[in-house]
């Protein structure tokens, strides 16, 4: 199994870099996650653009098996979709893969019976379908506007909510059935990109909160529809989860018995947790550990 990272340049220069403690953090956390998880997939792959190329493996010197600089197609793209680029990195997956974070890090190997699923992520997410940050309901109202329809997955899981959705966290996500992934990962593209719905997200502006919906609760959807679904060319694909809810992924003792970090949102800029990053790199490669400040002043 192939284990894929993505980097879209673009959103982390216009906001997504302040989310680290001091821009070494970032290339700390490049390196160790590739560090740690190299040992457990046969194949390693980025996917990004000529910036983040030029960053990544230029100067900072990460060994991919394979680097892709696919995400140069989004150079027009508003940032305010960030996970945009992991949405294209999917997509162009043709073999079974796990797609890792950049701030998740595998200190052990995914168990058998996760890599051996049709499709994998790293934990189900429930949430009320009034949730205030974001929520299913805000697209529905916004594409009903301007008279516009949603995918047939969308529409059926709307049909039948009964006051929440399931999201599906992306922290690490992939699996065997590629073909199924790659549906999913178009039609959530196609969402964000499709002329037709130009002048509908040109009202948005907080495109950050509703990317969370595009990506993770398109997926949810997907799966959900192809599973019953007899027309189906995907039906009965299922998802396998690393955590059974968000509650135990962020249970420190369910994280280290599977061997398990993803450093969620604010965590990023912790000084705690950013000094650990640093000790533990340290402790594996202070010649790297250097490098990143180094490379961090040109930046």
């Amino acid at each position: 199994m192939r284990a894929v990272w993505s980097f879209w340049s673009k959103p982390f220069q216009a906001h997504q870099r302040y989310r680290w403690r001091e821009p070494h953090h970032h290339l700390l956390a490049w390196g160790l996650s590739l560090k740690v998880a190299r040992s457990h997939f046969a194949e390693t792959q980025l996917v990004t653009d000529t910036p983040g190329k030029a960053m990544l493996v230029d100067r900072l010197g990460l060994q991919f098996d394979d680097v892709r600089t696919d995400l140069d197609a989004l150079r027009d793209a508003n940032p305010g979709w960030w996970s945009l680029g992991k949405l294209v990195a999917y997509s162009l997956q043709e073999e079974p893969f796990v797609h890792l974070d950049t701030d998740v890090f595998l200190w052990k190997a995914l168990p058998p019976s996760l890599t051996s699923a049709p499709v994998l992520t790293q934990c189900p997410e429930i949430h009320s379908w009034d949730e205030p940050w974001g929520a299913p309901g805000q697209i529905e109202t916004l594409f009903a506007r301007h008279g516009l329809s949603l995918p047939a997955e969308w529409e059926w899981g709307s049909s039948v909510n009964t006051g929440t959705f399931r999201e599906e966290n992306c922290g690490i996500m992939g699996g065997n059935r590629v073909d199924f992934l790659r549906h999913y990962a178009q039609t959530a593209i196609r969402l964000i990109q499709d002329p037709a719905h130009r002048a509908a997200w040109a009202e948005v502006t907080n495109q950050g909160v509703l990317m969370i919906i595009l990506e993770q609760y398109v997926l949810a959807a997907c799966l959900e529809y192809h599973r019953i679904d007899p027309r189906s060319p995907y039906r009965g694909v299922t998802v396998r989860h690393l955590f059974s809810s968000w509650e135990e992924a962020y249970n420190p003792h369910a994280s280290a018995r599977v061997g398990y970090t993803h450093l969620l949102a604010d965590s990023k800029s912790n000084p705690v947790i950013a000094a650990r990053l640093e000790r533990r790199v340290a402790q594996m490669d202070p010649v790297f550990a250097r490098h990143c400040e180094r490379v961090a002043q040109t930046e």
